[in-house]
This record gives C-alpha cells, sequence and structure tokens, in this order.
C-alpha cells in the first residue's frame, strides 16, 4: 500500500479574460473577469493514521527518505504485545523488568543503497519519561519470528520480526519509538489494551 495524496480540482484552471462589449456612446468598453480555483488535499494514510498528539496508530507504515544517501525506506509498527504470549524466555537481573514485551516491526528498502537494520533502534517511551531500550539479547529463546540484529536489506526487500522487552508487567509503554542516529525519531501510539 503506498501513500497516495489526492487532490480535486472544484473549478479547473484560472482564466483570465478580456470581454469588449460596446457602451451606447460606441466605444468599446473592457471588462476583466477573473476565475479562481480552489484546490483541496484529501489527507492520505499516514495523516489519516496519526493520533491525536502527533504519533502514529499502530499498524500505520511511514516512509523516510534520506537523499543525501541514496536511501528511501517505510517503517511500520504492527503490533504491540503485552505480555507476550508466547514461550517466555528467562529474565535476568540486569535486564530489568518482570515480563516480556514485543513489539512486531517491519522496515522496507524501497530503493536505493542497501540498509543495516538492528534492534537496538527501537524503544519504548513511557508516560513519565521513562524509556526501555532492548537487551541485546537474540537467537535461543527469544521470541520468534525474531527482528534481525545487523542485517544488510537490498532494495525492493524488508526485514520483518518480533523485537522483545523485558517490562514491569502492570506499567504500559505510551509508545513504541524507532530513531535511527542522526534522525528524528518515528513514534507509534501503543494501545492501551
Amino acid at each position: 500500500m503506498r501513500n497516495h495524496h489526492t487532490i480535486g480540482v472544484l473549478v479547473a484552471g484560472l482564466l483570465l479574460g478580456t470581454l469588449t462589449a460596446c457602451s451606447s456612446s460606441g466605444e468599446p468598453k473592457t471588462i476583466r473577469t477573473t476565475v479562481t480555483q480552489t484546490v483541496t488535499a484529501t489527507p492520505g494514510e499516514e495523516a489519516a493514521a496519526k493520533t491525536d498528539d502527533g504519533t502514529l496508530k499502530m499498524g500505520a507504515r511511514k516512509g523516510a527518505d534520506f537523499a543525501e544517501d541514496n536511501i528511501h525506506i517505510t517503517i511500520q509498527a504492527l503490533e504491540y504485545q503485552q505480555p507476550y504470549k508466547g514461550p517466555q524466555p528467562q529474565i535476568e537481573d540486569f535486564q530489568g523488568g518482570d515480563t516480556w514485551a514485543t513489539a512486531s516491526v517491519k522496515v522496507c528498502n524501497v530503493r536505493g543503497a542497501d540498509i543495516t537494520v538492528d534492534q537496538s533502534v527501537w524503544s519504548l517511551a513511557y508516560a513519565d519519561g521513562t524509556n526501555i531500550e532492548i537487551t541485546g539479547s537474540s537467537g535461543g529463546d527469544m521470541p520468534k519470528p525474531e527482528y534481525p540484529m545487523d542485517k544488510t536489506v537490498k532494495a525492493g526487500r524488508c526485514a520483518a520480526g518480533l523485537i522483545a522487552f523485558p517490562v514491569p508487567g502492570k506499567t504500559r509503554p505510551a509508545r513504541l519509538v524507532y530513531q535511527p542516529e542522526d534522525s528524528d525519531p518515528v513514534e507509534w501510539a501503543i494501545p492501551k489494551r
């Protein structure tokens, strides 16, 4: 599915014309008429997929272009699950949290140069301003299918899978955040339940 912006034209074209009429004195009289054009834009998928605070709704896709590097990608957060309903990996004290949550995500390299995808650019943001990063653990008993760590994705291909976060079970994050180095964050609202 691609982002399409539809422009509806209510009055086609701009017309400036000169009409000549005869006055009673026999002298030509010049009348200028102007027809204006009204253009309305229909919001595209991305605009319709935003919440009241500007974050994207879960499932929404966001395009990102880094023209100077010839990179054109789409980023999508498909689903957030807390607690994760699959086999539970062991949570170690150093990881924090008391339960596992997962984010199902997808990044596509639309065109241009090869890109490298990694879980480390994803995090959870809470209403109180705290954040939870990934553990850095992969493989073994981590939730499957696992989103890749440090994988090259060629143009026209995608990377998708689950990213696991050790979270406090009684508190739910407000947003899932995607933020590669030197770029603005893209955020998806996490549904209350």
